[in-house]
């Protein structure tokens, strides 16, 4: 597909959105959220004009899992595209380690352990 049909693609999608986010400001009015989302829109709308004037770059490389490599990942002692798992234990903590240690949540006071 070349670049002008997906930047084609693109543009419609940004037509449906806007039909949308109209849509959202007919029921919601003009609300905080609204706004947020109609911002997030035109830096959308404004980011693939952009893209309009610049060069399409080499495809990205695929790893043997079919993620791509250039988003990221390929630390020192994985194939590129691996992410590191870090497993978070489900157990409780020990109160101990606590002990001591300012709780900022109640203005800072450590609590007192007699």
């Amino acid at each position: 597909m070349s670049s002008t049909a997906e930047l084609g693609d693109v543009l419609r999608a940004l037509a449906q959105l806007r039909t949308g986010v109209d849509e959202l400001y007919a029921r919601y009015g003009d609300t905080p959220v609204v706004r947020r989302v109609e911002n997030d829109l035109q830096r959308l709308e404004i980011d693939v004009s952009e893209l309009s004037t610049v060069a399409p770059g080499p495809p990205p490389q695929r790893s043997r899992g079919g993620r791509d490599t250039a988003r990221g990942g390929g630390a020192e002692g994985r194939p590129p595209g691996e992410q590191e798992i870090v497993e978070v234990p489900d157990t409780p903590y020990v109160p101990s380690w606590w002990r001591g240690v300012d709780d900022e949540g109640v203005g800072g006071q450590s609590a007192r352990q007699d």
